[in-house]
């Protein structure tokens, strides 16, 4: 495992994280031996958003004895109300949350504390101009979290965050997926080899800003969703229309300017034995650009590249991220918790869309649209 520094927090991680996605429905026994399995293996950084009671205490009981051995990254604003995983902004509940994380974790600090999930700008506006920002500060005066991080799927949020000074860490969606813009609005060079040649290049320009100012201002960025919810694994449903392996994934994340950890999907020790293998892997194996490169045309018929050409919609709709988390749950054949949560954050939901078509007349892939979002308010139920 080779390790990276994150930031200018001063934490060496290791560049293959785990988040904590794969201790759900895990008894005791089984999240230890992930954690075992992620530890003999070089892992050090541990993502926890989950507010799941039992999650937080598996992994306390396996800190036990050992905790200079684990970089947690525990996110605040994450709670557990009802029995279900909620973001919040109640700070009556922010702080029984985040107490409740320390008494789990039996540890007396959280080397990064995460403002979880902010994407919208108004969202922003009262967390950067309100309580939780100064809890956050308190937080931190108080040696209970070292650094201040935010977790966020917005380019534009996160460039905002970086900005004020106050951010270490950055938590990002990233993977090509996400990332690349085709550098023409003519649809007939998308499809070109020469196109393709250059796509590392041709990545949207906010997200080329945000890189390049956490590179300037040392934000360390730790990486989730770098398999698109297992999507770019499989032909039929990578966006580019061909597989990238595993380590191709990791390593497009990881060349990406400031990214120190990706916090890989696991949800069984071999899983966790293929990301780890990573580093000693030779470059060959690691090379993402030829199969991008090599992309057919057809691939891109019909399917989102979360590019943004379709807006502005006339009703508001994100619909970049509309998709994107509609993609996810069809790929996992289900609705994860934390795809229902962001979902349902959103101020315009795909039930929203009047079919007006001004959108799909934007879509340089010639996607439909309309359709998409018929599909995506019958998998969140609106």
């Amino acid at each position: 495992m080779d390790y990276r520094m994150l930031g200018k927090t001063g934490l060496k991680v290791s560049e293959i994280g785990m988040g904590s996605e794969g201790f759900v429905g895990k008894s005791a026994e089984l999240a230890n031996e992930l954690i075992e399995t992620a530890l003999e293996n070089g892992v050090n950084y541990f993502d926890l958003y989950n507010p799941e009671p039992y999650v937080r205490s598996n992994l306390g009981a396996a800190m036990k004895g050992r905790r200079d051995k684990f970089i947690i990254q525990g996110h605040v604003c994450s709670a557990w109300i009802d029995g279900q995983y909620k973001r919040t902004r109640d700070m009556k509940i922010v702080k029984e949350a985040c107490e409740d994380l320390f008494t789990r974790l039996d540890t007396d600090y959280i080397d990064v504390g995460m403002i979880h999930y902010v994407d919208e700008q108004k969202d922003y506006d009262k967390v950067f101009g309100g309580e939780i920002i100064e809890f956050m500060k308190e937080l931190k005066a108080q040696g209970k979290i070292r650094h201040i991080g935010m977790s966020t799927h917005n380019q534009k949020i996160a460039k905002q965050a970086v900005e004020t000074g106050l951010i270490e860490v950055i938590m990002l969606s990233v993977n090509p997926a996400y990332d690349i813009l085709p550098p023409t609005e003519d649809v007939n060079t998308l499809f070109e080899e020469e196109t393709f040649s250059n796509a590392l290049s041709n990545i949207d320009p906010e997200r080329e800003e945000l890189y390049r100012l956490c590179e300037l201002k040392d934000v360390g960025i730790t990486v989730m969703k770098p398999f698109a919810g297992g999507s770019l694994l499989d032909e039929k449903t990578s966006p580019f229309g061909v597989k990238l392996t595993v380590p191709q994934c990791l390593h497009y994340c990881l060349t990406r300017p400031a990214a120190a950890s990706v916090l890989a999907g696991a949800k069984t020790c071999e899983q966790i034995r293929e990301s780890a293998k990573y580093s000693d892997l030779p470059d060959s194996e690691k090379d993402y650009a030829k199969a991008l490169a090599n992309a057919p045309a057809h691939s891109f018929s019909d399917r989102c590249m979360y590019c943004g050409h379709c807006a502005p919609c006339t009703k508001g709709i994100d619909i970049a991220m509309v998709n994107k988390l509609a993609d996810l749950c069809e790929v996992q054949g289900e609705v994860p918790e934390t795809v229902r949560e962001h979902y349902a954050a959103l101020g315009a939901k795909a039930g929203d869309c009047i079919a007006c078509g001004k959108c799909e007349k934007n879509c340089p892939f010639g996607v439909k649209i309309i359709g998409h979002m018929k599909k995506a308010a019958d998998i969140f139920g609106k």
